[in-house]
């Protein structure tokens, strides 16, 4: 029986929370908190309204206040922050728990305001302080990263002596009917996504334009999908805890609709970073974009379809080559059923849900800075399916790769 707090209030805050009051023997009671009160009290009317469940708080907060959100969790006092809101505020969030003697879980690594770019340094640069308090702090506890990273963990442990070649590969093939919309916050997934890409191969970073290497790989349930090679996070840290791998490549499909509709907004200015001048006002145009593309949040009721997310790796064992393919797949239909969000927002609260229940279990721990793939995958693999998101996976199969 645990008290905890979760930071934001979006598409996967509303998942995180449903998922937490769908486990009232570990989550005894839980504060919603963002900038924006009203969203937090919504997500808390509307579980109540469904499940029942009213050990609900709500409150105010400007994550980048350091003090102000010192204030609220030393007041609050919970166990554990599971911050779920914008990847800029890791660090204002990560010092006021140090503050505050709260152990900390996100799902996505700090990337600052001014550079889209983002990299696991700022954040490991904590392990001293949070080992001296004794805190945890679990980074990338979300789908990807987060299971992936545990799935590769699981293929370390009980499939392979050796891991050599991994890709992940994340197939959304849901629609919901808009022109163009991003299935999660707008600014972070166009500066995501507009990056170079990058890969790792023997021992070095190998840099690409955005978008330049595609392959049409097969996803389960689905079929063929268009795949483009693009950074994604996990694989920095993926490659640093297991030495083995000699290449690891991140994909993620793209239909051509959505890349003409990106290539605009690029060749405008629109998915700039830096302020322009607009009638005598400063604004930042990709902030601008974000007001006006349809909310991540809004678009479960209509989306139909499903993701499919897995890793797809190669490598020994006992001295003779081996694959493996494990992967998930999500209905956004079900999703939105059960949490009244979609279906990429629910493959991220799931697992932030399921990591927190980890910590607050002693299964996962530890004083210090940790990404998921350093804890034991088996007990968090054992309870996700039952948590709503079963996985699969296949020995020995064709990698299509």
């Amino acid at each position: 029986m645990s008290r905890i707090m979760i930071i934001g209030a979006g598409g996967v805050a509303r998942v995180v929370a449903y998922k937490c009051a769908e486990h009232p023997e570990v989550f005894s009671e839980f504060m919603i908190a963002s900038r924006t009160v009203s969203k937090c009290r919504e997500i808390a009317a509307d579980i109540k309204a469904d499940l029942g469940y009213e050990n609900i708080s709500t409150a105010a907060v400007d994550a980048e206040d350091i003090p102000a959100l010192t204030t609220l969790l030393k007041n609050y006092q919970p166990e554990l922050v599971i911050h779920v809101a914008l990847p800029y505020q890791d660090l204002t969030i990560m010092e006021a728990c140090l503050n505050a003697g709260v152990h900390y879980l996100d799902t996505a690594n700090y990337e600052p305001k001014d550079e889209a770019k983002f990299e696991y340094s700022h954040q490991w640069a904590y392990q001293e302080r949070f080992e001296e308090a004794g805190l945890t702090a679990i980074l990338g506890c979300g789908f990807d990263p987060g299971v992936t990273s545990i799935f590769t963990a699981r293929a370390a442990k009980h499939i392979f002596d050796e891991i050599h070649y991994l890709d992940i590969v994340d197939a959304n093939a849901g629609d919901h009917g808009k022109a163009f919309a991003t299935n999660f916050n707008p600014e972070i997934n166009i500066r995501e996504i507009t990056q170079p890409g990058r890969y790792y191969e023997n021992g070095e970073w190998v840099e690409v334009p955005a978008h330049s290497i595609r392959k049409d790989l097969v996803y389960p349930e689905i079929g063929p999908k268009p795949s483009y090679l693009i950074y994604h996070e996990e694989l920095e840290s993926l490659v640093k805890h297991f030495p083995t791998i000699k290449r690891a490549r991140f994909w993620m499909t793209f239909g051509d609709e959505y890349l003409t509709h990106l290539r605009v907004i690029q060749n405008i200015g629109m998915a700039g970073i830096e302020p322009v001048n607009h009638q005598g006002m400063e604004i930042i145009p990709l902030e601008f974009l974000k007001t006006v593309l349809p909310d991540p949040g809004e678009l479960g009721e209509n989306y139909t379809g499903q993701t499919s997310i897995g890793c797809r790796i190669s490598g020994i064992k006992n001295g003779k080559p081996q694959t493996y393919y494990i992967w998930n797949n999500c209905q956004h239909e079900k999703a939105f059923r059960e949490t009244r969000a979609q279906g990429v927002s629910y493959t991220t609260g799931v697992p932030a849900m399921t990591g927190a229940m980890m910590l607050l279990q002693g299964k996962w721990g530890g004083a210090g800075v940790f990404n998921v793939e350093q804890f034991n995958p088996d007990p968090f693999l054992k309870v996700l399916g039952a948590h709503g998101l079963e996985w699969h996976e296949e020995i020995g199969g064709d990698l299509g790769l």
